[in-house]
């Protein structure tokens, strides 16, 4: 087990199994020295805990918690093509969907669900760019969907 994984488990937390594409791509691609995630949910042993529309039937806190079990699945996903995520020399952007009601504008702070988990795992490595949108659906009727992009130590 890699230093980035003993971090997970000192934190209570346990790096899942890949979640299985649900159509025609792959959870993650490496081009180079960087990997792209696909957009992860947050399916937790094949499911979703929670789904609907933050501002109505999800709340910002529980979407908050969905953003970092999305970063735990993306982790997942580059540490498929990495091998290992020492290797990982920073996360460089993150993009984070949340399925929003109408009038429910606080994507960002449900996004820092991810950006607190990657800091909080990877350290440095782990600042990263970031975008946070507000979506109107997003699949399996999923609250948030986080994709990352990291660069390797070459």
């Amino acid at each position: 087990m890699g230093a980035v994984e003993e971090k997970l488990t000192e934190l209570g937390l346990t790096l899942p199994e890949v979640v299985p594409p649900l159509a025609a791509y792959q959870p993650a691609v490496r081009s180079g020295v960087y990997v792209y995630t696909s957009g992860q949910l947050p399916m937790v042993d094949g499911k979703l805990p929670v789904t609907g529309k933050v501002g109505a039937e999800v709340t910002a806190e529980e979407a908050k918690d969905l953003a970092r079990i999305c970063a735990l699945n993306a982790l997942a996903a580059v540490k498929s093509v990495a091998g290992d995520l020492d290797r990982v020399a920073r996360v460089v952007k993150v993009t984070g969907f949340v399925a929003s009601a109408a009038d429910f504008t606080g994507q960002p702070g449900v996004v820092n669900g991810a950006s607190e988990l990657l800091g909080a795992v990877l350290g440095d490595k782990g600042v990263h760019a970031r975008s946070a949108v507000g979506v109107a659906v997003l699949p399996l009727d999923a609250s948030v969907e986080v994709e990352i992009q990291v660069e390797l130590e070459s």
